[in-house]
């Protein structure tokens, strides 16, 4: 177990799944690969697997349709995994709590593990948030 918490640590692929986003979270996100903030120089990379993935990435207010798809996902996805919940409308739906088209937040659907807060969240807020991952994992969960 001591050799898969350091693997873990040392390179992290990340699938993001956007289940009903405004797209402001995912522009936020592919700018932390970006020069500027370059998160691969930790080893983190976005992946287009989900059965390749340490980490999932979730933005957006969860629709109803994303539902089964998101779960589908996060089985495929191999464990241990951290889910990570990025924006504001992951974190606690925002302002489509009431909306008609809104499931339940992700927490009640998939076990988050962290939080990312903000409208959209900036970069620095976002790599804070997967060195919290980190440290998790580190810990043991």
């Amino acid at each position: 177990m001591d050799i898969i918490k350091r693997a873990f640590t040392k390179s992290i692929w990340v699938f993001h799944m956007s289940v009903g986003s405004c797209n402001n979270c995912d522009i936020e996100t592919l700018d932390c690969f970006t020069p500027r903030f370059d998160l691969e120089r930790f080893g983190i990379q976005l992946i287009g697997s989900a059965r390749h993935a340490d980490a999932l990435l979730v933005t957006g207010a969860m629709n109803k349709k994303a539902v089964l798809r998101m779960k589908k996902v996060y089985e495929q996805v191999p464990k241990p995994c951290v889910v990570v919940a990025c924006g504001t409308c992951a974190c606690s739906q925002h302002m489509f709590k009431y909306s008609y088209n809104v499931a339940e937040p992700l927490d009640k659907i998939l076990p988050v593990d962290v939080y990312i807060p903000g409208c959209p969240p900036k970069p620095e807020a976002i790599i804070s948030g997967i060195v919290k991952a980190l440290d998790k994992i580190k810990k043991g969960k």
